[in-house]
């Protein structure tokens, strides 16, 4: 079953420990450790021959269509991790999404859509955003189930070789970019220290903020209903518009964390 949210604000400041309106998703050397005053998602010792996640989420259980969260809403989370960015190994992050790829229950694979903070680290390419690094900690949206999409789709397998020529990759790219919804920033701040992240989303529009300062306002809104997630893992992933694409597991020596303070959403 999954849990029920008010159609108002919900808070969590994780005192003294997981809220129950949350459900976990802990997989291998994955763990939550409550601290009393916050909530550390911890990876230790991961290796490459096993998958690692450490997850908060609202929607196992439950079908795309009742998941919880639509616009207009605005989610505030208080953060920092173990390591920077380049060092922190796998995927981490929070926000909305509709949960594609099969990663808790038994739904369909759909395309993805997310709007979320989100940090990948090398080898991890996911180049979707023409003028944004395929890697990092970025600001970011995606929305492939859009008609758009669906009307390019077709002639996917003659545009791909052509992206790997850079003149064509700069000039067409755009075009396949507005198809998926994809928006991207990097969010340029030290991970290690605490920051207050916001995701204002509105029907029109989606505005990412740190510490109150903009990183990225734009018009590729997702459509809802999506998920919330909160997780670190150690997962890399390999997706560009010139054909490359990868998967893997990523071992890393000791422990490596990200640490919530609170989170709010309010309606």
């Amino acid at each position: 079953m999954g849990c029920h949210f008010p159609s108002t604000a919900t808070h969590e400041d994780f005192e003294p420990a997981i809220g129950s309106q949350w459900q976990r998703h802990v997989v291998g050397s994955g763990t939550l450790e409550p601290t009393g005053s916050s909530l550390r998602f911890v990876n230790t010792d991961t290796t490459s021959e096993e998958y690692t996640n450490a997850q908060i989420d609202d929607y196992q259980g439950l079908s795309r269509r009742d998941f919880f969260w639509r616009p207009p809403l605005t989610l505030t989370v208080r953060a920092r991790f173990s390591h920077p960015a380049g060092m922190l190994s796998g995927t981490a992050g929070f926000g909305f999404w509709n949960d594609p790829f099969l990663m808790t229950g038994t739904r369909l694979p759909s395309l993805p859509r997310a709007l979320w903070f989100f940090y990948a680290s090398p080898p991890s390419n996911m180049k979707l955003d023409l003028d944004t690094p395929g890697r990092g900690w970025k600001a970011a949206t995606i929305d492939v189930l859009r008609w758009p999409f669906f009307l390019l789709a077709p002639i996917a397998p003659l545009a791909i070789p052509l992206m790997n020529i850079q003149r064509l990759h700069r000039a067409l790219w755009p075009i396949g970019q507005r198809a998926i919804g994809v928006r991207e920033a990097l969010v340029d701040v030290d991970m290690t220290t605490w920051h207050t992240y916001a995701i204002e989303w509105r029907t029109e529009w989606v505005h990412f903020s740190v510490d109150g300062g903009s990183v990225l306002r734009c018009a590729t809104s997702p459509q809802g209903p999506l998920g919330f997630v909160m997780w670190l893992d150690n997962q890399y992933a390999v997706v560009t518009p010139w054909g490359r694409f990868g998967y893997g597991r990523l071992a890393a020596p000791g422990r490596q964390w990200m640490e919530a303070a609170w989170l709010d959403v309010e309606v």
